[in-house]
């Protein structure tokens, strides 16, 4: 009974397909998948989303503090990804000796929460030394998927240098975040 049944779903099917493939061309289907991707392209930023993660990322800065910089609260370690390089020779702007800086970053915004201004924070990696093995913060607050890599954080970025081995990172300061001057 149920072969008999799936027999008769396959032919329905085939027959649909056939009588669609003799009344359509490839050219026709192809224009009519673009034009359902361009028509979801529009609705899909209406449809709603869940933000709650920002509303603990706001609760979340107001724990941060500004004092002891080897820490993961560490006000400016909001988008922290690598261990400490002040807890590895270094300190959070500057690379440890032997070290070079990496010629290319990341970028995050951190609220400082001493004068509750937003700050833009340039993370660099300091290359030239296997892992310094301490202080490891994965904080990726407002993270950005990996194909916005100026907003990613977890990538190798010493492989423009010379040296493509990672050792520690710095956060340094660029300056206020726009719209907060």
């Amino acid at each position: 009974m149920f072969t008999l049944f799936i027999k008769l779903l396959d032919r329905l099917f085939e027959r649909g397909t056939r009588q669609v493939a003799q009344r359509s061309s490839r050219r026709g289907a192809l224009v009519r998948i673009g034009k359902l991707f361009v028509a979801s392209a529009f609705v899909l930023p209406v449809l709603p989303f869940d933000r709650t993660g920002q509303a603990f990322a706001a609760q979340d800065a107001k724990r941060k503090q500004t004092k002891d910089d080897t820490r993961c609260d560490y006000w400016r370690y909001c988008a922290q990804d690598g261990y400490l390089c002040a807890c590895c020779g270094g300190s959070a702007t500057t690379c440890p000796p032997g070290t070079e800086a990496s010629k290319v970053s990341w970028v995050g915004t951190c609220r400082n929460p001493d004068d509750g201004k937003d700050y833009l924070i340039s993370y660099n990696d300091c290359c030239g030394k296997t892992s310094c093995g301490r202080c490891m913060c994965a904080t990726s607050e407002r993270e950005r998927p990996g194909y916005r890599l100026g907003l990613h954080n977890d990538i190798n970025w010493c492989m423009a240098n010379d040296t493509s081995v990672f050792h520690c990172t710095t956060a340094l300061v660029v300056g206020l975040a726009e719209g907060e001057a």
